[in-house]
């Protein structure tokens, strides 16, 4: 393994495979791509492959899995070429800007010298890549966001964010998928559901899916 990467245990059930250098979203590309080639080489006793910004969390079980082959794995799945990841799903999520489910569009569109038309093609131009999920179930951190949308987040968070708000925060854009307090500032709703626990795959975004939002027009 090159001095760009570094693996380490995690106790005796997990080993964390970390990327070492380059920027943060150019680094996530590389986590997906060795991501992806260790799932596909379905060594016996992984139990998860869990992608993060910059690392990735490989969980075992210690009584089945042989860490020497799987670090020889890891290793070769280190060189992989990027685009290997299984990024070809495009989810599309229909947003409505502004209005009653977009309460601080007109804010931000002002503290970036934007009209809110603008922040809104901006905002929906790119194709995201789920660079990870966290902070609650399904709940996919989308990025990189047009340098020209990022900035601090809420100075107060909100109690109770509606699920399907779309927000963003920082160099990130995302989706609530249930009711939860936040302090990313919401642009937009959507209505399509993201999270259901009956569900085989409760979580509609999965880290290296690719997300684009499609703009809709309010009822009248």
């Amino acid at each position: 393994m090159t001095g760009e990467w570094r693996m380490t245990l995690l106790g005796d059930a997990a080993v964390r495979v970390e990327y070492l250098v380059g920027e943060p979203f150019a680094a996530n590309a590389r986590i997906h791509a060795c991501a992806a080639h260790v799932r596909h080489a379905a060594v016996a006793g992984v139990r998860d492959v869990v992608p993060g910004m910059r690392d990735l969390v490989v969980h075992v079980d210690p009584l089945r899995c042989d860490l020497a082959h799987l670090n020889a794995v890891v290793a070769a799945a280190t060189t992989a070429p990027l685009g290997s990841s299984a990024a070809a799903i495009v989810h599309e999520v229909p947003v409505r800007y502004g209005g009653a489910g977009g309460p601080d569009l007109a804010d931000v569109a002002a503290a970036r010298g934007l009209s809110e038309q603008e922040l809104c093609r901006r905002h929906s131009a790119p194709t995201y890549t789920v660079c990870f999920v966290g902070f609650m179930p399904g709940f996919a951190y989308l990025g990189p966001i047009d340098p020209t949308l990022q900035g601090p987040r809420r100075t107060e968070p909100r109690p109770a964010v509606p699920a399907g708000s779309v927000a963003i925060g920082g160099e990130y854009t995302g989706i609530y998928p249930s009711v939860s307090p936040g302090g990313w500032h919401i642009i937009g709703h959507t209505d399509l559901g993201l999270f259901d626990l009956s569900s085989a795959a409760p979580a509609r975004l999965t880290p290296g899916a690719r997300v684009r939002f499609v703009t809709r027009p309010h009822e009248p």
